[in-house]
């Protein structure tokens, strides 16, 4: 028997995300600690004869609420200096099979954009080409079925980084 006029799949669908809806809500902004933070242009290899470097950054997440963080991505916008549109993006699934339990570190998290710069010189010389314009990098956590939390902002250094 039901106690509504709803079918029982219905009530047992509204159910689970009702259940999933009230999990714990976490403040990213202080769950999360970002550390070892480290910033630069990677060599993407050759592209259609020309050198082609791109912005990245590579850094680690410490848990630092009493939670398990299940469902937690990390999404990186780079922009260049002076600019306000996206140049190019990056998105990482940070969860593990048991989450990322209270206190614990993730691995590196390395994120690079798709979108950078070519040219015929060699990777150092693009670095100090005069048309060479400085990117930074905006990153944003979601956990769950949270928005997205901005949980830093950090300048791309002008070296490079590992291929």
């Amino acid at each position: 028997m039901r106690a509504s006029g709803w079918p029982l799949g219905l009530q047992l669908a509204t159910l689970a995300l009702s259940v999933v809806a009230c999990g714990p809500t976490v403040d990213l902004t202080k769950a999360l600690q970002v550390s070892e933070v480290s910033t630069g242009w990677h060599d993407a290899g050759v592209v259609d004869g020309k050198n082609k470097l791109v912005p990245s950054i590579a850094f680690k997440l410490t848990n630092t609420s009493s939670e398990t963080l299940k469902a937690l991505q990390v999404n990186a916008i780079f922009r260049r200096t002076g600019e306000t549109e996206e140049w190019g993006s990056g998105w990482l699934s940070v969860a593990r099979p048991d989450g990322l339990g209270p206190g614990a570190t993730t691995a590196l998290l390395t994120v690079t954009s798709q979108l950078g710069y070519t040219g015929t010189e060699s990777r150092h010389e693009l670095l100090q080409n005069r048309s060479f314009v400085d990117a930074r990098v905006e990153v944003f956590a979601k956990y769950g079925s949270t928005q997205w939390t901005r949980i830093g902002e950090h300048p791309i250094e002008r070296r490079l980084t590992g291929r």
